[in-house]
């Protein structure tokens, strides 16, 4: 098999060669190859979807990462999945570059359009278009997001649960793997999206689980519905996702508790899931992440190592629930355990991790804040965490600690001024440090961001040149020109 792709890599390399010498010789076979297709964009959506202003570019360049803006050269706005194919197909014949553009909210620079070409704005496919009540799935458009969805779903009875913080739109969710808070419980999007439309670099239309299929499971071929869950726009433009929804629970409790140490705090984690106690939510924020929260939402919590809790059922369960749990946090010398029903309260208990963000930027008003996202056993988790602060301590960084401790998950929230090239410095060297710390305890560079820009060298550590070498023959053969978002996930290759 290894001799077979290197042989269809060693092809594709030599074509994309020639490819690339042809069509983008430099800018300004670029711009006549962009010049040439405008006049087909134009008749394909109208004027007034076709935009080539700086401020417009400049918006559709960049995410709330701290990769440096890159405009595309023009930027679409596509109504419909036959508008999406149609354009495609003129940037096809023109070798022009396509980036997909949800919202904006993704964290690893996956829009910026590094070398150029046409960005498709997603934002005017916003239907809702298929809800089956009785089957718990929905099928929506790029342009919702998940916050819409959930007010389309308010007297149903259902929502959709994976929640990323951002209101991101699902089919940019499906495209990055995102997950979230809830992920303890309900899944990230591997685990929740049913079939996938995608848009081809071609123009042709995919539909990766048979066209209006819709099944809870299937043993049906190749998986190609989780091949494009993940993929960040470099296999294809996703123009619909159908998504598992879930029944709203019954009774939501929420608590809070804190600890002396990590280790505890993460003891506590582990014995409430080997208990079997269905918890919704489990999130964990340290010592400086409390003090941050305390000092920006007027709060008066213990500044020490805190878990915040939520549980999901009916009534009764959620006795259970609260009880055992209440009971494993006090044997690991768990104290302030306080907990609450009532919507209203339940807000006020969660204040301090809604607004760590907000909190963490608070610590350094001007600065910017960029979140790491690895992903480690749980075991592991405890060491992870005191390295990772020591570290930060060590090379002078600020970065409270947040995460997703139910799935060995957790963000820091390093907060830098972009104005300091040395700072950035010491924050690329700490990101890769921690990153391969991550590694280093059978983790992964990248638990719910994605690689986009900054990972792929690290994605080859974790993954291994086999893994890389099929990921490249699956891009060539989908998209063997190289126009689909290209200098994401995977690296360039030297030719």
């Amino acid at each position: 098999m290894a001799s077979l792709l290197t042989r269809r890599l060693q092809f594709s390399c030599l074509h994309r060669f020639l490819r690339s010498f042809n069509l983008n010789c430099g800018n300004v076979t670029r711009c006549a190859s962009l010049d040439s297709a405008l006049s087909a964009f134009r008749s394909i959506c109208g004027e007034g979807r076709v935009s080539l202003g700086e401020a417009v570019r400049e918006q559709h360049g960049k995410d709330e990462s701290l990769h440096r803006c890159c405009p595309p050269d023009v930027v679409l706005f596509p109504g419909c999945v036959e508008e999406v194919s149609a354009l495609a197909q003129v940037c096809h014949r023109h070798g022009l570059p396509i980036i997909p553009f949800g919202t904006g909210t993704g964290l690893e620079g996956g829009v910026s359009a590094v070398k150029g070409g046409v960005c498709f704005s997603l934002r005017n496919m916003d239907q809702v278009l298929d809800l089956h009540q009785e089957d718990f799935d929905v099928t929506v458009e790029p342009g919702v997001t998940r916050k819409a969805l959930n007010s389309y779903l308010r007297d149903t009875g259902l929502w959709f649960p994976v929640d990323p913080g951002a209101d991101a739109s699902l089919c940019g969710m499906a495209a990055t793997s995102a997950s979230g808070t809830n992920a303890v419980r309900y899944g990230t999007m591997r685990e929740n999206v049913l079939n996938l439309e995608v848009v081809l670099a071609d123009g042709s239309v995919l539909h990766t689980a048979g066209k209006g299929r819709r099944p809870r499971k299937t043993s049906a071929g190749y998986n190609l519905t989780n091949l494009f869950v993940g993929s960040e726009g470099t296999l294809g433009i996703i123009t619909k996702t159908t998504l598992r929804l879930y029944g709203v629970p019954e009774a939501v409790v929420s608590a809070v508790c804190s600890f002396p140490s990590i280790q505890e705090a993460v003891d506590s984690t582990v014995q409430v899931l080997q208990a079997g106690v269905p918890i919704a939510r489990i999130e964990f924020l340290d010592d400086v992440m409390i003090d941050a929260c305390n000092r920006f939402s007027r709060l008066s919590y213990p500044v020490m190592p805190t878990l915040f809790l939520e549980f999901h059922g009916s009534e009764q369960s959620l006795k259970e629930q609260v009880n055992t749990t209440e009971e494993i946090t006090q044997s690991n010398r768990g104290s302030d355990f306080q907990w609450a029903q009532e919507a209203e309260t339940r807000e006020r208990l969660w204040k301090a991790r809604h607004d760590a963000w907000y909190a963490a930027l608070a610590l350094r008003p001007g600065c910017k804040a960029y979140s790491t996202d690895v992903c480690v056993p749980l075991s592991r988790l405890p060491q992870i965490l005191v390295e990772t602060k020591e570290d930060l301590i060590e090379n002078r960084l600020t970065g409270p600690i947040a995460g997703h401790v139910g799935d060995g998950n957790f963000h820091c929230l390093v907060v830098v001024d972009p104005s300091d090239p040395e700072e950035l410095h010491r924050v690329h060297l700490f990101t890769e440090r921690l990153a391969r710390r991550a590694l280093a305890m059978d983790g992964t560079c990248t638990g719910e961001h994605g690689v986009g820009l900054g990972k792929r060298a690290l994605l080859r550590e974790e993954m291994g040149a086999t893994a890389i070498q099929v990921m490249q023959g699956l891009k060539d053969v989908l998209d063997p020109d190289n126009v689909m978002n290209p200098g994401k996930v995977l690296q360039p290759r030297e030719i």
